[in-house]
């Protein structure tokens, strides 16, 4: 077991041995959180603060901190499984991927794992290259998939500038969201691999995709050659009201990845889910892509689990009602505060709530922290707050929630003010 300490103790290990920048960014914004006790959508700082958690960690707590079911989930597999063994057929893997290919959008047949979203869109990139004997990847401005190898070439250059990881330009191209013209000049060249894209852009702040967007960026895939790479990290899993946030929108990507959630916050895991074409290369050297810990069988099972909760009818059904009520109380706070608070992007439980002020979503991030609700702020657009209550939450919860988040909101626009 972990000897308990104090807070203070652990914040200096953690600069000395863990990573100094976040530590104190995190006491630079005002956030002195290290976290204890956490269960259901609540947890604890060390110190014993509670905090409803509207985070959940990209998504990855959907279902809750520590679920039960979850955990029965995984203290039952534990009497038997172990990772297992990544070069042998298994039960837990054969099963998963079936499962995955009936739940995902038509034409995706082959799933392969990994322990993270990052490795998983390494993977998406990897198997587009080889399906088009192409090399180019064109991804969204201000995007985000990861900080791995090829995924961190896909985002935002204040991730991939220090490891010098910025990407051939020529080879990783950045077009703006929403703009189909210059989507469409760069693929009409037909020498791109594919174009990968969040189904609706979360470190940018859910912006959210115009009518016909996805669609017409799909088209123009199969038109010039390329595949399109759906990632689902943080939109998946019912968060939108849809098993996947891409299902909103009609488009049958060629590759579709999923990551957070699909461990239901108790086991890493996460899936890159190709087509014939992007997979056969699993035909030619079914050992050209390894990793020890991908489909580790112990996180097969939690996934399998994840899997069947999530498509719960009742889930669903809860997901709208939560979607619904909340937009209902945060309309009636953006009216009270609407020279502060200008807009609510959302779809489903995935939510983005846009401040005036350039720094607005700190503000309020650490006006929420004071009154005990954790959430945080767009790492690349500091307007807005990304908002992102669980798929379980029930009425009593969201009550609490938009009691303090008026509170919240209220404090912040003094605060911008007062700095203006």
């Amino acid at each position: 077991m972990i000897k308990q300490r104090n807070k203070d103790s652990i914040l200096e290990q953690s600069i000395n041995w863990w990573n100094p920048g976040k530590t104190k960014q995190w006491q630079n914004d005002g956030i002195d959180l290290v976290m204890g006790k956490r269960e259901g959508y609540y947890f604890y700082d060390i110190d014993g603060k509670k905090l409803m958690d509207v985070h959940l960690n990209g998504g990855t707590y959907n279902l809750g901190h520590r679920n039960p079911e979850i955990i029965a989930t995984l203290k039952e597999a534990l009497n038997e499984f172990d990772i297992g063994n990544h070069h042998f057929p298994a039960i837990t893997r054969a099963q998963l991927s079936e499962d995955l290919s009936k739940c995902t959008p038509d034409g995706l047949q082959y799933s392969i794992f990994s322990s993270g979203g990052s490795e998983a869109i390494d993977v998406a990139i990897k198997c587009a290259r080889y399906a088009t004997k192409r090399k180019k990847i064109v991804s969204i401005l201000y995007g985000y998939h990861g900080h791995t190898g090829l995924a961190v070439s896909l985002g935002n250059e204040r991730y991939s500038r220090p490891f010098l990881s910025e990407g051939n330009p020529e080879d990783f191209i950045h077009v703006p969201f929403n703009d189909l013209e210059t989507m469409e000049m760069v693929l009409c060249h037909e020498d791109v691999a594919c174009v990968v894209i969040e189904t609706i852009p979360a470190t940018y702040g859910f912006p959210l995709p115009e009518n016909s967007y996805l669609a017409s960026v799909k088209s123009m895939c199969e038109k010039y050659g390329s595949f399109y790479i759906a990632d689902e990290v943080q939109t998946g899993l019912m968060r939108t009201g849809k098993l996947w946030g891409i299902d909103h929108y009609g488009v049958e990507p060629d590759i579709l990845v999923t990551s957070k959630g699909l461990s239901g916050g108790i086991y890493p895991i996460a899936a890159t889910v190709v087509n014939k074409k992007a997979g056969n290369w699993m035909n030619e050297d079914g050992f050209a892509h390894i990793s020890t810990f991908g489909g580790s069988e112990l996180g097969c099972i939690v996934a399998m689990k994840v899997l069947e909760i999530s498509q719960r009818k009742e889930v669903k059904q809860n997901v709208d009602f939560v979607a619904r009520y909340l937009r209902t109380g945060l309309e009636t706070i953006k009216e009270q505060y609407s020279d502060f608070m200008v807009g609510i992007r959302q779809l489903g439980v995935v939510m983005g709530l846009e401040f005036s002020h350039p720094k607005g979503a700190i503000y309020v991030m650490q006006c929420l922290y004071k009154n005990g609700v954790w959430a945080i702020y767009s790492m690349l657009d500091n307007k807005v707050l990304q908002f992102k209550p669980g798929l379980l939450c029930d009425k009593d919860y969201c009550d609490e929630l938009l009691s303090r988040c008026e509170l919240s909101i209220k404090q912040a626009a003094q605060m911008a003010y007062s700095y203006n």
